[in-house]
C-alpha cells in the first residue's frame, strides 16, 4: 500500500487516528463503563466521567480530549518507530510480497503489528493509568499491564483485521487514488 515516507506516515496517522478513539471509548465503556457508573452512582458512562472530573490519568483526572491526545501522541510514535517497520518485517520472514496472495500478506502485516503494539501500548497505558494514589509497586504495574494486554488483545485483533485496516486501506486508496493510478499505469506498460 504505501509506497514512500510521506505514505507511510499518512497510513500510520490514519490508523492510529481512528484506533485511539476505538481503545479509549473500548476502556472507557466496554471494560470500565459499569464500575465508573457504579462508583459515582450514574445512569451513563460520560456522566460518571464527567461526574468524577475526568479520567484518571498521571495520577489526576484529566479530560477525555487529553486522553485521546496523549495516546494518540505515544501510539503514533510507537507506530512509525517499531509497529510499522517490525511488523513488514515479520510478515516478509513468513510471506513473499510479489509472489503470494496480497491479501495473505497484508493480513500478516495486522497480525504482526497486533502483536508487537498490543502489548506495547498495554505497558504505556498501564503507566499512565497507574494507581498512583496508593504508591508505586513494580508487581502492580505488571499486573496492570497482564491484565490490559488480556483486555486489549483480541480486541485489537478482531477491530484491526475486520474494521480498522479495511476502512484506512480505503481511505487511503481514496486520498492517493491519483498516486495509485500511476503505478498501475506502469506496472501495466511492464
Amino acid at each position: 500500500m504505501p509506497q514512500n515516507q510521506f505514505q507511510r506516515m499518512v497510513f500510520a496517522f490514519l490508523t492510529v487516528l481512528v484506533t485511539v478513539h476505538a481503545y479509549v471509548f473500548f476502556s472507557l465503556y466496554v471494560v470500565n463503563g459499569s464500575l465508573l457508573m457504579e462508583i459515582n452512582n450514574s445512569s451513563s458512562v460520560l456522566a460518571a466521567i464527567n461526574n468524577q472530573g475526568g479520567v484518571y490519568m498521571f495520577g489526576r483526572y484529566m479530560p477525555i480530549w487529553s486522553v485521546v491526545l496523549i495516546e494518540f501522541i505515544f501510539a503514533y510514535t510507537l507506530e512509525v518507530i517499531m509497529g510499522s517497520p517490525c511488523s513488514f518485517k515479520l510478515a516478509s520472514r513468513v510471506f513473499d510480497m510479489k509472489n503470494d496472495n496480497p491479501m495473505l500478506f497484508e493480513t500478516a502485516i495486522i497480525c504482526a503489528t497486533v502483536a508487537l503494539m498490543c502489548p506495547a501500548m498495554s505497558l504505556i497505558a498501564a503507566f499512565l493509568y497507574y494507581p498512583y494514589y496508593s504508591g508505586f509497586n513494580v508487581i502492580t504495574l505488571l499486573a496492570n499491564w497482564i491484565k490490559l494486554v488480556c483486555f486489549n488483545s483480541p480486541f485489537a485483533f478482531f477491530t484491526q483485521l475486520f474494521f480498522i485496516q479495511p476502512l484506512i486501506r480505503t481511505v487511503f486508496k481514496f486520498l492517493f487514488r491519483r498516486n495509485i493510478s500511476k503505478r498501475n499505469a506502469v506496472i501495466n506498460k511492464v
